[in-house]
């Protein structure tokens, strides 16, 4: 029970916090990878921990149907539908945008556990947020007419409950580096919903930890003011979970400095990061959020923001299927056509 809240417990927990040698090495500093690609089922990823709070309070409510909106290919859609799948119940994403043209990525995998997903179009007459709103309505009002108990949850889970699931992994963290002996550790984690990088803040600060904690904006959203957002954020968490203590505006670190102008754009030094640790680890990131994030990480150490030897621990936030999308892929596949040794046979 974390905060008077219970869950449905299904992840493999604790997820590993792993020592990188060679990007150690390479990049002058002690290098951790907080294993959060590996919590389960649907190829895995940080919106599980959420999920197993939000699925509890959805089986006490008696639902029957999950429901929850985010990008085309969002990666929170992708594990709410392989939760359902698990658990009988039924799924649909609501996500306001075009046909990418080909059923890949999260999205063929939203299929494939058997998740509706409902792409709502622009028509020049209504804002995104208003016809998000519109398609979740109806389907809400469709499951409740074909006799469903549906249960809503927010883009990314990012709401005070959904805070359960990384203030445990905040707990989690603190206990592992005491094993190893990791002095003076900084988390350094995506922040797009702000869901993970709110209940690291939250579950260290609430429990005392000495870990530190860097949030990397991987989008404009949180323009011009991050830490304005996250103080909003953190206050309705406060009163939702009664916490006796407060936190300012200055308390929140988050960087706006390596978000390259758009959400899940293609840029070429996100997917050089990607490569580099590849080829270094053998560990694969995504161009959205854990790619970007270590791009991030990278120009930190290089501008002095990340000290050397400093003890850093990364956030792995899964998203793989990511690399897989019409937005990324052909570009890959230009970049690595070099490796590729395409030779008839001898005759």
């Amino acid at each position: 029970m974390i905060l008077g809240h219970e869950k449905v417990s299904f992840l493999h927990l604790p997820t590993p916090l792993e020592y990188m040698p060679s990007v150690s090495k390479d990049m002058g500093i002690n290098f951790y990878v907080k294993r959060d690609d590996l919590t389960g089922f649907g190829t895995g990823g940080n919106k599980l921990r959420k999920l197993e709070y939000f699925l509890y309070e959805a089986q006490q409510q008696g639902a029957t149907a999950l429901v929850t909106v985010g990008g085309p290919q969002t990666n929170h859609g992708r594990l709410t539908a392989a939760v359902a799948a698990k658990f009988g119940m039924k799924c649909t994403i609501v996500a306001v945008g075009e046909y990418p043209g080909e059923i890949s990525a999260n999205i063929l995998l939203d299929r494939i556990m058997g998740c509706e997903v409902y792409l709502v179009q622009q028509d020049g007459d209504a804002t995104e947020e208003e016809l998000e709103a519109r398609a979740v309505k109806e389907t809400m009002d469709k499951y409740i007419a074909q006799g469903d108990k549906p249960y809503f949850i927010p883009m990314g889970g990012s709401n005070a409950l959904g805070c359960c699931g990384y203030y445990e992994c905040a707990m989690e963290i603190t206990k592992q580096c005491e094993e190893q002996g990791i002095e003076n550790p900084r988390i350094i984690c995506t922040v797009g919903s702000e869901g993970t990088y709110m209940g690291l803040f939250i579950g260290l600060k609430d429990t005392k930890s000495p870990v530190k904690l860097t949030g990397v904006a991987i989008s404009p959203s949180h323009e011009p003011d991050a830490q304005a957002r996250a103080k909003k954020y953190f206050d309705e968490c406060k009163e939702y979970f009664g916490l006796d203590w407060d936190a300012a505006k200055e308390d929140f670190d988050i960087t706006l400095k390596y978000h390259c102008g758009a959400y899940n754009n293609p840029v070429k030094e996100v997917r050089e990061a990607i490569y580099y640790m590849g080829r270094k680890e053998g560990l694969i990131f995504d161009p959205c959020y854990t790619g970007k994030c270590f791009y991030g990480i990278r120009e930190m150490v290089k501008n002095g923001e990340i000290k050397p030897g400093e003890n850093i621990i990364f956030v792995h936030t899964g998203g793989v299927a990511g690399i897989n999308g019409p937005a990324h892929r052909p570009l890959m596949q230009e970049e690595l056509m070099d490796g590729m040794i395409i030779k008839a046979p001898a005759k």
